[in-house]
């Protein structure tokens, strides 16, 4: 199984991006995991914000295979502890997807094409969150969730 995680637009902030590379090597330690960037639209400032989301969708769309397991990262999906987490990422492996699909949208959501392709959608928080941060964020509970089932020492509780 692999790991694949879309997100729309490159992060900007060379901090958040230094994390992110440093959790993303991490994660390939367990698990195959690949980074996919969408593209940022050209010339979106005269789109309207479903316009916006309707093309995005469009280009997420193109990186999905029919056999994938899209997980939408969107606020107001379900929420789960990092335990959780573990215990769901070890289900879906077991369950034998050959991928796993986690996206991030662009500054307006998910389009109704995406919502209508994502098997699930999971919050990280309630609270609203910078893209960048939500990368951030994402990726080191995937790696929390690998050193978990891998009785590592990484997460305490």
């Amino acid at each position: 199984m692999k790991v694949i995680f879309i997100v729309v637009g490159k992060t900007t902030d060379k901090r958040f991006s230094s994390i992110i590379q440093e959790y993303a090597e991490r994660i390939c330690h367990y698990i195959p995991f690949e980074i996919e960037i969408i593209p940022e639209l050209k010339n979106s400032k005269g789109l309207s914000q479903n316009e916006q989301k309707q093309r995005e969708g469009e280009l997420i769309l193109r990186n999905l295979q029919a056999s994938d397991y899209v997980v939408l990262l969107d606020e107001h999906g379900s929420e789960r502890t990092s335990i959780e987490f573990a215990a769901w990422m070890q289900k879906k492996m077991a369950a034998g997807p050959k991928r796993i699909v986690f996206i991030v949208g662009g500054p307006y959501g998910f389009s109704p094409a995406i919502h209508q392709k994502g098997n699930e959608e999971v919050s990280l928080s309630r609270m609203t969150l910078s893209h960048q941060m939500i990368r951030m964020l994402f990726i080191e509970q995937l790696y929390r969730a690998m050193t978990i089932l891998n009785g590592e020492p990484y997460h305490h509780e």
